[in-house]
């Protein structure tokens, strides 16, 4: 059985540690994960640079502050993530954003996927190591529901993507073009709904 408090408070890293960890990765020219090719290597630093755009632009919406600020009681949010993970570039930065916005109700601890596989493996998506994956724990560190690794609409889109291309750069700049455009409002808009349910 996972110990999900444990694996918060011994094992997460807060945002900034994360981010210093993909930075201090990259220059001595490795990522976080088990596949070190040249082409992680190449998403790890583009998402240095989404990751950044993203904490710089991206505001929370009127209806989600409100709903974080109806929350009463104290809630960890642990996410699964790897530095080379394009869905997680665009979507770490947002849930740093949540923890801002709400400090007194919200703490923020990342884990690295491929460093605890049975965490993973306990929270799959369709069968596959998909992330990022938001767990939203109790202070008695139980999972009270699961958000990822990506806005319900757009997994269709990749899916079409993947099909149409073979070339994973493409795939990965049509990716990266929808959430540009769409600036977290999907993501916001499912986690509004998610977050509403907390007390």
């Amino acid at each position: 059985m996972i110990n999900y408090s444990n694996i918060f408070v011994k094992e997460g890293l807060t945002y900034q540690v994360y981010r210093n960890l993909i930075e201090e990765k990259l220059k001595a020219g490795e990522t976080t994960g088990e596949d070190k090719t040249e082409a992680m290597l190449h998403y790890t630093k583009m998402n240095l640079h989404r990751m950044a755009r993203v904490d710089k632009t991206v505001q929370l919406t009127e209806d989600f502050l409100n709903v974080l600020g109806d929350v009463k009681n104290k809630y960890n949010l642990l996410v699964i993530s790897e530095g080379w993970c394009g869905d997680a570039a665009q979507l770490v930065p947002l849930f740093d954003k949540i923890v801002q916005a709400s400090p007194a109700h919200f703490q923020l601890r990342l884990v690295l996927r491929d460093k605890y596989p049975e965490l993973i493996d306990a929270h799959l998506t369709n069968g596959g190591r998909a992330i990022p994956v938001l767990l939203i724990l109790n202070e008695q560190g139980m999972v009270l529901n699961k958000w990822g690794p990506r806005p319900a609409l757009l997994s269709p889109l990749l899916s079409d993507w993947k099909k149409e291309e073979e070339d994973m750069f493409i795939v990965a700049e049509k990716l990266h073009g929808w959430y540009a455009k769409d600036k977290t409002q999907s993501s916001q808009l499912e986690l509004t709904e998610i977050f509403r349910t907390l007390s």
